[in-house]
């Protein structure tokens, strides 16, 4: 893990050793789960590192300057990752910020399988594994309005994600969105709704992910007004009819 190491030393994000052997482990459990179902394209160790945990840890300085909190941050905030996937990027922000109640959101019962495996294996506390879908859970009671951060990685364009994310941040919450190249078009497209959803733009970030030569961005959301109730709409027409 050398070059999570030594890319997380560029970002100012300490490591333990017992951080490190997690995430090797991270590692091993991705692999071995990916040979049996369609976990990620990415398997490379190498790739690993940099694709996905460096890239999942690449938004963390903008939260924790954002929060004004020092790195990694300290305060237990109650935050959700939507559309997680293998876990990111939830779970890497996790292990390098252990007070983080965190819930892992997907859609997929074998991807859950195997989040519920890796959170037990890595001994991660304060972590719930919950299969939906945003725009169902978005309407219930438990999980609309209940988070500090909501979090999510290649899911949407955003003025699709913006629906899904923002009705289940908490009014003050912050809402989280990695995004690659032609960010600033989805930006562009996205505004309109994340207004109308009750947020407000507090930064559209370029981020450098440690040995990574590709444009990263991150897009910071303050939640500042309750989302009305119509929103999320029902399954699909956040895809099909996107807010403008």
């Amino acid at each position: 893990m050398e070059l999570l190491r030594q890319g997380c030393e560029q970002m100012g994000i300490p490591l333990s050793d017992e951080q490190v052997a997690q995430f090797r482990r991270y590692y091993e459990l991705l692999v071995d789960w990916n040979r049996r179902m369609n976990l990620t394209a990415i398997t490379e160790y190498r790739a690993v590192q940099t694709k996905h945990f460096l890239d999942s840890l690449a938004g963390l300085p903008v939260i924790a300057q954002e929060l004004g909190e020092p790195l990694p941050p300290q305060r237990p905030l109650q935050a959700i990752d939507v559309g997680t996937g293998a876990g990111f990027p939830g779970i890497p922000l996790k292990i390098v910020w252990p007070s983080l109640r965190l819930t892992l959101l997907d859609g997929t019962a074998k991807k859950v399988r195997f989040l519920e495996t890796l959170v037990q294996e890595l001994g991660l506390r304060r972590v719930r594994v919950v299969q939906g879908r945003a725009e169902e859970v978005g309407r219930t009671e438990a999980f609309r309005g209940q988070f500090d951060l909501v979090v999510a990685r290649a899911v949407a364009r955003l003025n699709t994600l913006a629906e899904y994310l923002l009705p289940l941040a908490r009014t003050g919450g912050y809402v989280v969105a990695y995004k690659g190249p032609g960010a600033a078009q989805e930006f562009m497209e996205a505004r309109g709704a994340i207004e109308k959803l009750g947020g407000e733009t507090v930064r559209f970030a370029p981020v450098t992910v440690p040995f990574l030569d590709e444009e990263r961005r991150i897009l910071l959301i303050h939640k500042v007004r309750r989302t009305p109730r119509q929103y999320p709409r029902q399954q699909g027409l956040p895809r099909k009819r996107p807010l403008s």
